[in-house]
């Protein structure tokens, strides 16, 4: 008989509301699809009642800070503000759940608060774009990506949003196979689930676009000529500033390299070809500016460790 997995969710307020379901449903739906407890749940608050999300709606929660059940993963879901609500109750339950070996994750921007504890230094880690810059200046101690979540370190995160739902998913594959966490995301209408190591994507205006012109610029370029990729001093001339100086606003902004960033807008572009067109393999190699389509195959599957036939076999 399958043992029932048990995850515990600590709701902090001002949670995202978006990312709570996008944890939860995954589990229901596994349940359903299964037939058995494969999972069950359990909400918890600084006052043991409920939760007040940054949508303003209440969960009503199962227990508080102080009586964690016995469980087999603790997340720590928050959302804005989440500095206002790191309490002593919460950084208590932490600690001692970490001192019994709880395995702790963290959603949205709950990697702030492990963070905070020093539990994630020397670690990769994922939260929301929006906190970037701000958490790389104050963790300096912490590997910050740009996946949409990272499940290979102790403490697993995700960025939030529906980068939760991709945890949940790789979770539900980990522990229960392939075919059943397909079919959970065919039941959600999600047909683009992510592996951990996909970028977050967001707006270029509302991230960097408002911040630094020559940065959006740099990016716009990268954007027009995925076909026929520029080189960084290519790009750097053409905006008028040094390909050392470029090098360094992609570093400060976006914590990567202009070649790194470059090759993962490239390899998303080419996975979003593959699982949304029936475009062949080679076409999108070219497509995306790859000289052959073995280097093509040989770099797909060293960033999302499949290659590009096997994902499109996956979500054919």
């Amino acid at each position: 008989m399958t043992q029932t997995q048990h995850y515990a969710f600590a709701l902090v307020e001002d949670f995202s509301h978006l990312a709570f379901s996008c944890a939860v449903e995954p589990l229901r739906i596994a349940n359903l699809i299964s037939g058995k407890a494969l999972y069950r749940w359990s909400f918890l608050s600084e006052d043991g009642q409920g939760a007040t999300s940054s949508n303003g709606s209440v969960t009503l929660v199962h227990q508080g800070f102080s009586d964690v059940p016995d469980c087999d993963r603790l997340f720590v879901l928050s959302g804005i503000n989440m500095n206002r609500h790191i309490t002593r109750p919460l950084t208590a339950m932490l600690r001692r759940e970490k001192t019994h070996g709880r395995a702790i994750g963290a959603l949205c921007s709950g990697a702030w608060v492990l963070a905070e504890l020093g539990y994630l230094d020397g670690m990769k880690a994922a939260i929301h774009w929006e906190y970037h810059d701000s958490f790389m200046e104050k963790f300096p101690e912490v590997n910050l990506v740009r996946n949409v979540f990272v499940a290979d370190e102790t403490h697993l995160t995700a960025s939030g949003g529906t980068a939760t739902a991709d945890l949940m998913l790789h979770l539900i594959e980990r522990e229960h196979g392939y075919d059943l966490s397909v079919a959970v995301a065919d039941q959600m209408v999600y047909s683009a689930v992510r592996e951990a190591t996909a970028a977050q994507r967001v707006s270029l205006q509302s991230r960097n676009g408002m911040r630094n012109s020559h940065l959006a610029r740099a990016i716009e370029k990268m954007r027009e000529a995925i076909e026929t990729p520029l080189s960084p001093s290519v790009i750097a001339a053409e905006i008028g500033i040094s390909t050392r100086q470029l090098e360094r606003l992609f570093g400060k902004y976006l914590n990567t390299s202009p070649k790194k960033y470059y090759m993962e807008m490239r390899l998303e572009r080419a996975r979003h070809l593959l699982v949304q067109t029936e475009r062949s393999v080679i076409d999108i190699a070219f497509a995306c500016g790859f000289e052959s389509p073995g280097h093509f195959s040989r770099v797909y599957k060293a960033a999302f460790g499949i290659t590009p036939m096997q994902q499109k076999g996956r979500l054919g």
